[in-house]
């Protein structure tokens, strides 16, 4: 079953953010590539326009009584007049209509855009983005070993450290302190001692959804649910196929699942696109009611005092939370602006120890390699579709008529020489065909 977008969709998979189709970049030397095309154009047509002349030619010859080479000539020139049309019109019929009739079957990119984009991003997570290629290309290119020798040298090894501790004082730096502390002290310290667990985070909950902090998280299940949503064709369609009658008619379950799929994208698109949605307010609701329970619902308390009686048994809580983090943050502020201190010589030196491990111990070199190859296989085999959408996204934000000129522009003028080819071979073959025919059948 082909897989569409559903008409009143508006997901930006067709337009660009003002609504309106976008062309696909061209390239720097556009300009140029536009004369070479126009004049591979005017060779190619200077080939048919000779032919023709030469076959006008030789009919006037024809009249004259001329000898029996005239015939010989006019057959190729013939010939090469239909090889030279019927390989214009092959060539055209790629990106318009031939004379800009609509015959069928012509204007194949520009009609067929969406579908060669489809074609390209399962071509390229085929072919690219199989696991076994992923892996194979990863286990070739020695990253721990690269990376081990590039780490083993003291400056790099001290570059990273800097870096390293530049990013520790950041998240350091962002970190409130009151924030910090009211969560060390009070939701984990003191708050784990009291006897209910269910109304402190019922009004931590209800804080943050007062501060509308919930919306983040509900745009992300939103996005994330359109995205299912448009990769969810196979699925609906072995669903239907499966569970339908055994009497319905299979045009009918392949139309009731395409039906499914149009509603469920522009479902999920609506909610992911309309802040006020039904959906989202709904949700914002069942936040609001369960920060309510935990707080005011007995039996809610109750299952949340079960999860702490589970959570106390299983650890103790020290007191110094708030003494410790201050004396930490300092140390690592301190340290991290420090190119001397020991926070950053240790780290330069573990860093470059880790390098020459990397390069001399075979076992841990290839304890990493399969933690690589691991991670690789695991982003291609769940991630290489969300990979290739890129290509087909794009091509579809493609206005078709530009996306045909573009195509054209950067491979047409090799294309011309088909017309060329075309010329020269059907002569050759007309010629053939009637020397042939005059030794078998001649005079």
């Amino acid at each position: 079953m082909t897989t569409q977008q559903p008409a009143p969709n508006p997901a930006p998979r067709r337009t660009g953010g003002t609504g309106e189709p976008i062309s696909p970049p061209g390239p720097l030397d556009e300009e140029a590539k536009r004369r070479d095309l126009r004049r591979m154009k005017a060779v190619a047509t200077g080939f048919l326009v000779v032919a023709t002349a030469v076959y006008l030619f030789c009919s006037w010859l024809e009249t004259q009584d001329a000898g029996e080479w005239v015939g010989y000539v006019k057959a190729a020139a013939e010939a090469g007049m239909v090889g030279a049309l019927a390989d214009w019109f092959a060539v055209t019929a790629l990106f318009r209509h031939p004379l800009r009739l609509p015959i069928p079957h012509t204007a194949i990119i520009r009609k067929k855009k969406d579908q060669l984009g489809e074609s390209l991003g399962a071509f390229v997570g085929q072919n690219f983005l199989a696991p076994e290629v992923v892996t194979a290309k990863v286990a070739s290119t020695q990253v721990p070993l690269r990376l081990g020798g590039w780490m083993a040298q003291p400056r790099h090894a001290k570059r990273v450290a800097a870096e390293a501790s530049a990013m520790l004082g950041a998240l350091v730096g962002v970190l409130r302190d009151e924030d910090v502390h009211q969560v060390i002290d009070q939701a984990i310290v003191r708050r784990l001692a009291e006897p209910q667990w269910g109304p402190p985070i019922g009004k931590v909950l209800a804080e943050l959804l007062s501060e509308n902090r919930q919306r983040p998280l509900i745009d992300m299940l939103a996005d994330r649910a359109h995205q299912w949503a448009l990769g969810s064709q196979e699925t609906i369609d072995k669903i239907v196929l499966r569970d339908s009658p055994s009497w319905s008619p299979k045009f009918v379950d392949i139309l009731l699942a395409e039906k499914i799929y149009r509603e469920l994208v522009e479902f999920t698109w609506k909610v992911r696109s309309t802040p006020d949605h039904e959906v989202r307010l709904a949700a914002n609701r069942f936040l609001v009611d369960f920060a309510q329970d935990l707080q005011y619902d007995e039996a809610t308390i109750k299952k949340a005092e079960r999860v702490k009686d589970e959570i106390m048994g299983r650890e103790e809580i020290s007191g110094l939370a708030e003494t410790t983090w201050k004396v930490a943050k300092r140390l690592i502020l301190e340290s991290v602006d420090d190119p001397n201190s020991t926070l950053r010589r240790k780290l330069a030196i573990n860093i470059q120890q880790l390098g020459e491990r990397l390069c001399n111990e075979d076992q841990l070199r290839a304890k990493v390699d399969r933690w690589i190859e691991g991670g690789a296989r695991y982003l291609a085999e769940n991630y290489a579709t969300e990979i290739t959408t890129i290509i087909t996204d794009t091509v579809a934000r493609w206005d078709a008529e530009e996306a045909s000129k573009k195509i054209e522009l950067q491979v047409g003028r090799d294309l011309q020489f088909i017309r060329i080819n075309g010329t020269v071979v059907g002569a050759l073959a007309g010629l053939a065909i009637y020397t042939i025919s005059q030794v078998l059948f001649g005079a």
